[in-house]
């Protein structure tokens, strides 16, 4: 068993991947059923399964056709097959190496994936200037947070509001960016507007906490942790980032052990 400070790091690594990693679900690499190539699990494993299994069958038979590829990797990644959806989606983008939905779905992926420079390139051909989608945009912005690029996401992030003013996902994401930036009180304003937004989710809640946190009010942060969390774990997450701020150089520290932990395999 760790000491207490490596047991605190081990959830604050877990509470930070999982806010990093909200960037890229709010990104619209989420699960839910309006995600492009997606299919709803929500109705259970068992029907999941069957989704997948059905659209297995469906690609197999007609590997060409956009949409059921599409479909494919959306159930893949559902299943947490990642890899298999980046090589579906990767046949199709060769096949169809103009089609902007696509290349956003490649991108998407890969950046799922961890691969984040080749998710940078292909989304940068998922749409024009011309004719942008905020969603690439937000998108654009989550992998370029994930490579360190702050600034660039943060107006990847600006772009996609001028299209979609006030859209929680977005500003959930440009608040965790000031956060990674350590810009707390602006990570805070945003994130506040965000999580003001009845379409705000759980995650963008559980973003805010994570800033409140990181500015020692966890007492604050947990008790908005506990209206998603069962009360041990929003206790554990708490306890994590009030062990995390008091630790010198915690932030460097807690960034090399995540970008351990998100290195891709091969």
């Amino acid at each position: 068993m760790g000491s207490p400070v490596d047991v605190s790091r081990s959830a604050l690594v877990r509470l930070l991947a999982a806010g990093t990693m909200a960037l890229l679900v709010s990104g619209c690499l989420s699960r839910s059923p309006t995600t492009t190539g997606s299919i709803d699990v929500g109705t259970g494993a068992g029907n999941a399964r069957r989704d997948l299994d059905r659209l297995a069958a469906r690609y197999t038979r007609d590997p060409a056709d956009v949409g059921t590829a599409i479909a494919y990797a959306g159930a893949l990644r559902a299943s947490e097959q990642t890899a298999q959806a980046v090589a579906v989606l990767q046949q199709t983008a060769l096949r169809n190496p103009k089609n902007p939905a696509v290349l956003a779905a490649y991108g998407k992926t890969l950046a799922e994936a961890g691969r984040f420079g080749e998710a940078a390139e292909v989304l940068q051909n998922a749409h024009s200037p011309a004719n942008p989608d905020w969603r690439v945009l937000s998108a654009q912005g989550a992998v370029a947070d994930q490579m360190g690029d702050h600034a660039q996401a943060q107006r990847y992030y600006e772009t996609a509001l001028k299209i979609v003013p006030g859209e929680p996902s977005v500003l959930s994401n440009l608040g965790l960016s000031y956060a990674l930036a350590k810009r707390l009180p602006e990570a805070e304003r945003v994130l506040r507007q965000a999580a003001a937004d009845p379409r705000a989710d759980a995650r963008v809640r559980q973003n805010l906490a994570l800033v409140l946190g990181l500015e020692g009010r966890s007492a604050e942060a947990e008790e908005l942790m506990r209206r998603d969390l069962g009360g041990a774990e929003a206790a554990q997450n708490a306890a994590a980032l009030r062990a995390f701020v008091a630790q010198p150089n915690g932030w460097q520290a807690i960034r090399s052990a995540d970008a351990r932990k998100r290195k891709p395999a091969g």
